[in-house]
């Protein structure tokens, strides 16, 4: 039994349109499924990825506009890396971030493996990296993206929690999560703090977690616009994500019962720092309410939603065509 790395990042959106308009237009990533928050229904739930949606590629948002802006601080997902392949598309997504008036921090070495990252943030201020996967993340690229599919976005490269201590999280991850620590690849953070690196599974890109450790920071108790919702990591099938319910339950009593998300099967739990994290199943994925060739263009609804349609319907607000900003 073990994880075969991220399935999906769920952060938080102020504006529906602006998030799809960045996401598919500069980002170049397909809006692979527009449904609602299953818990609360006023809200979008947005889904990004590749051609297919496949696990692994999802980056999602919830669309909260008066819950207000994210307040940093310990106990939270500090950071979503990306992969994308080579030092040609790290400097075609610099010129691209110019181009559209995008806040970044120019293209870094990082750590003992050399690493080549671009630090950059949304418009909203949500945190991410650019990191050269070196080819080593499967995906599908969208045929309709504005990005050429040399220098698109493969999915997910790690994620970067941010905790006042390690010890118990580390040791969370490793006896119960089958996290490993990678030996010889921490690093340092340009403000000096120290970040360790775990892997599971396969290793390597889309499945690492990376922990930033700063005692100073106050504890994360809010999660607002810009900021990160939870992470998931994937499990894939129904047989293997009970016994992980089983086992983490045995040691963490903030877990979950089995939720059915239609599309997948979740449970969730806090880490020992406090960061939301979920399991969720490989399957059955997007295409079981939608043709592949269409996904993402029709607001979905699990089918316990459906006969609400037409009053969460109304209290959707309209996704609508905006400008992006830009240099010229």
């Amino acid at each position: 039994m073990q994880l075969e790395g991220i399935h999906h990042v769920t952060a938080v959106s102020g504006n529906a349109s602006r998030n799809v308009a960045f996401y598919t237009r500069v980002l170049g990533m397909r809006l692979t499924k527009k449904t609602v928050n299953q818990d609360d229904t006023s809200a979008y739930h947005l889904f990004y990825g590749d051609e297919l949606g496949r696990p692994g590629t999802d980056l999602t948002f919830f669309e909260w506009a008066d819950i207000g802006s994210n307040r940093p601080g310990a106990g939270s997902i500090s950071t979503i890396a990306l992969g994308v392949t080579g030092q040609d598309a790290l400097s075609w997504w610099v010129e691209r971030f110019n181009n559209f008036n995008i806040s970044h921090d120019g293209i870094q070495t990082r750590g003992p493996e050399a690493r080549l990252v671009l630090p950059f943030r949304d418009p909203e201020g949500q945190r991410f990296e650019l990191v050269d996967d070196a080819g080593k993340i499967e995906s599908t690229p969208w045929k309709r993206s504005p990005v050429p599919v040399e220098m698109a976005i493969h999915g997910f490269y790690a994620v970067r929690l941010t905790l006042r201590r390690l010890e118990s999280s580390a040791r969370f991850l490793t006896e119960t999560l089958g996290f490993r620590l990678r030996p010889g690849s921490a690093y340092q953070m340009p403000h000096q703090t120290t970040v360790s690196v775990f892997e599971v599974g396969p290793g390597g890109p889309g499945a690492e977690v990376h922990i930033e450790i700063d005692p100073e920071l106050p504890f994360h108790r809010f999660v607002g616009i810009g900021g990160v919702h939870h992470v998931a990591f994937r499990t894939p099938n129904d047989e293997e994500h009970r016994q992980w319910r089983e086992l983490i339950a045995r040691v963490n009593p903030t877990i979950t019962p089995v939720i059915d998300r239609f599309y997948f099967r979740s449970i969730y739990f806090r880490e020992p720092g406090g960061v939301l994290f979920e399991l969720a199943t490989d399957g059955p994925g997007f295409a079981i309410d939608e043709d592949a060739a269409t996904l993402g263009e029709r607001l979905s609804l699990p089918p316990f939603l459906e006969p609400q349609r037409t009053a969460i319907e109304a209290q959707l607000r309209p996704i609508t065509q905006v400008d992006l900003p830009t240099s010229a």
